[in-house]
């Protein structure tokens, strides 16, 4: 009796195991790029050139380092305000300005006021579906006497934004408008704990529970010391924690025009970094929005006054941008909207 007990429960654990891997499969199977040549043709204005633009100027010593709620961070934020109005880009119509205000009284250490700033280009089929591409705008400011330039953290993720937002924006004028709203944000306060997301999360412009996931970059233009023999390579974290689907949907969009190899190292729930509380999608993630953190590491100038705009890999972070793009158009044009849930 106990034999036949336990060749019972080996036939049934075989079935479920057999149902979880046709699921899976099923899923795999389900996420294709049908529109794969119109996706390369705005990949493909996504440039080192262009990236290495955005960074010189957002990293130069003119903007003092950017620290929140300091002359050189409203400064930078007039720049980058200033990239979507040449472009056409809509500000929200709620803030027509592109400035979200975060004020004192939500920010630590006696910081005054500062901005978070959103652009968005709307849907044309599920208007009420956002997409949000995110990156930091501030840094650490000036440190006995010296300018943290934050070139990589996060002058590398605010550039890979704009030239997203800039594609987007290409495709749109070419007929060919995402079908679900995305939005472009470019959070104040990372630096000091996550204020600006917190901020936007707890006062969203757009309903949060219709977020449809969010893609955060926080250093995303260097290589760090794991990876100095083999350069082609990107921290992904937190795609699997909410959306099996969204874990899926990044590594065919990577095979589909980057490859790239998605390290997860980091995104081991154990990791003694915990990342995955460190940057600004985790505000999205605390209101059930599936996010994924795009990382490159630390590495030797990481916080340090020699994190200049001179290191980094300017076509690295062409190629990461273009993922991270891949994967939003997916998320935007999918007939159905992402599913949450882990299988």
């Amino acid at each position: 009796m106990k034999v036949f007990f336990a060749s019972v429960l080996l036939f049934v654990g075989s079935c479920a195991t057999i149902r979880h891997s046709e699921k899976i499969n099923n899923l795999k199977d389900s996420i294709t790029f049908s529109d794969e040549t119109v996706v390369i043709t705005y990949l493909n204005t996504i440039t080192s050139e262009e990236l290495k633009t955005h960074v010189v100027e957002v990293a130069s010593d003119k903007y003092n380092g950017r620290m929140t709620g300091e002359e050189g961070h409203n400064l930078v934020c007039n720049y980058i305000r200033e990239q979507y109005k040449n472009d056409s880009i809509s500000a929200p119509e709620s803030h027509p300005d592109y400035y979200q205000k975060v004020p004192k009284k939500d920010l630590p250490n006696n910081l005054n006021d500062s901005q978070n700033i959103i652009a968005y280009i709307e849907g044309s089929e599920f208007p009420d579906e956002y997409v949000y591409i995110t990156a930091h705008s501030d840094h650490e400011g000036i440190k006995n006497g010296q300018i943290y330039n934050g070139a990589d953290d996060n002058g590398s993720g605010t550039a890979a934004v704009l030239e997203i937002a800039e594609a987007f924006n290409q495709a749109t004028k070419d007929g060919h408008r995402p079908k679900r709203s995305i939005v472009f944000l470019h959070v104040t306060a990372e630096e000091v704990g996550l204020h600006g997301s917190k901020f936007y999360t707890e006062n969203p412009i757009f309903p949060i529970e219709n977020a449809v996931a969010t893609l955060n970059m926080d250093m995303i233009g260097r290589v760090d010391d794991r990876h100095k023999d083999n350069e082609n390579y990107i921290y992904v974290i937190g795609s699997d924690r909410m959306s099996s689907e969204l874990y899926y949907i990044t590594e065919q969009a990577n095979t589909t025009f980057t490859d790239l190899h998605l390290d997860y190292k980091y995104n081991e729930e154990r990791d003694t970094n915990q990342y995955y509380y460190r940057s600004d999608h985790y505000n999205f993630a605390l209101k059930d929005v599936p996010v994924i953190f795009f990382f490159n590491g630390e590495h030797e100038d990481y916080t340090k006054p020699t994190d200049t705009a001179d290191k980094i890999n300017y076509p690295l972070l062409e190629k990461r941008t273009k993922l991270i793009f891949a994967t939003a158009w997916y998320l935007a044009n999918s007939k159905t909207r992402l599913k949450k849930g882990i299988i």
